[in-house]
């Protein structure tokens, strides 16, 4: 009998692109295990959701009733982590293992939910400190939209700029799926050292096309992934005002870690029709994927006891990842480096994300005590502030 892992990635609205590389992330994972975990077939079934926490519930319901998944991969999405979070609250005996969602303390808490990849605050440590130390910024504003995953990556970037003594002097929200961004172009305050942008997918393509085309000279800094490569593989974007752009996030194309280079041969040689190199999701959905099965390996593949033991084997996986070493704290929530890079143009005019500083062993509040962290509550629109 088959393996039957249900995938849930967002293949429709702004984050189509990034679904789709999730998805790659997924096949290479199953490819590396060539198709079989603890002597079973491996049979993926896959479904596309927009974005929206109410889609992803639907499609999870059809995949467990339906389809009869063993497991769920996913979702790509902040909100959707969160209705997915509730869900697995509610349902102990199905295992779910975290596709992207970047929302903050995801599987606090819930003993079926699983993340081998970094949740938004995490994805920019060190974006902050470097900003202050290194690059002298001081007054910074930032752009986002008005989501979970935004809203943890701009808190996560405070902590650190606040904290060395930097100050946020206005934050801009918007839904997802804006497309014009001229009224805030227009009212940036000019006597600022930068802004820094989180938005993805198109939503960050059709703000740095607009902020180019305004003639804006104040710095960007990316949140890991308005400068990923899902933006950077974008044919019709001027892309050259991005070079030297900072930004935070979970892979540095350059990187001459043997994981990683192995990792970015495999992406290539698999696929014609791809970004330049791995993204974020590629990479997010790839190790939550290895992540199971190495799980299921380590028990035979047995899923009786309610799924039981497999959750409990889940808890112990650590492996060395295509970034580095992944291992999951006690919230089941992941341990692994980041990076700061710089979007750099090669030779050939391939646009790529040049390292320039490896985070190692980032935890979920940032190597704050928990007690401090968690006195600070979620991160929302108006929370943090810089004092």
């Amino acid at each position: 009998m088959a393996i039957r892992i249900g995938v849930l990635s967002t293949l429709f609205g702004p984050f189509t692109e990034l679904g789709r590389d999730g998805v790659r992330g997924v096949e290479m994972a199953v490819a590396e295990f060539n198709g079989r975990v603890a002597g079973k077939p491996i049979e993926l079934i896959v479904e596309g959701t927009v974005g929206d926490p109410e889609g992803a519930l639907s499609k999870t319901r059809k995949l467990i009733d339906k389809d009869k998944v063993d497991f769920i991969v996913g979702p790509l999405s902040g909100n959707e982590g969160l209705a997915i979070r509730q869900f697995a609250l509610e349902h102990p005996d199905i295992t779910f293992v975290n596709g992207t969602s970047g929302a903050q303390n995801l599987t606090h808490d819930v003993p079926n939910l699983f993340n081998f990849v970094v949740n938004g605050v995490q994805c920019v440590a060190g974006l902050g400190k470097y900003a202050y130390e290194t690059l002298g910024f001081r007054r910074v504003v930032t752009l986002a939209e008005n989501y979970s995953y935004p809203h943890a990556q701009i808190g996560g970037f405070m902590l650190e700029f606040c904290r060395a003594g930097g100050r946020v002097v206005n934050k801009f929200w918007v839904p997802l799926m804006t497309s014009d961004y001229r009224e805030i172009i227009n009212t940036l305050p000019g006597d600022i050292d930068a802004i820094l942008v989180a938005l993805g997918g198109s939503d960050a393509i059709h703000f740095l096309q607009q902020y180019y085309d305004a003639g804006h000279k104040t710095p960007i800094l990316s949140g890991a992934i308005t400068a990923d490569q899902s933006v950077l593989s974008h044919r019709d974007l001027a892309l050259d005002y991005l070079v030297g752009v900072i930004s935070g996030g979970i892979t540095a194309d350059d990187d001459p870690a043997p994981h990683w280079q192995k990792f970015v041969s495999t992406y290539q040689q698999m696929y014609s029709d791809r970004f330049n190199f791995p993204s974020y999701f590629a990479l997010g959905y790839y190790a939550n994927t290895k992540a199971a099965l190495l799980g299921l390996e380590a028990i035979g593949g047995d899923l009786s006891g309610k799924q039981s033991r497999f959750q409990q084997a889940l808890a112990r996986v650590e492996f060395d990842g295509p970034c580095g070493h992944i291992k999951l704290d006690h919230h089941h929530q992941a341990i692994t480096d980041t990076f700061v890079v710089v979007v750099e143009k090669d030779t050939d005019g391939t646009f790529y994300r040049k390292l320039v500083k490896r985070v190692e062993n980032v935890n979920y509040t940032l190597g704050l005590s928990e007690e401090e962290y968690d006195a600070m509550g979620m991160f929302t629109q108006d929370n943090p502030s810089c004092p």
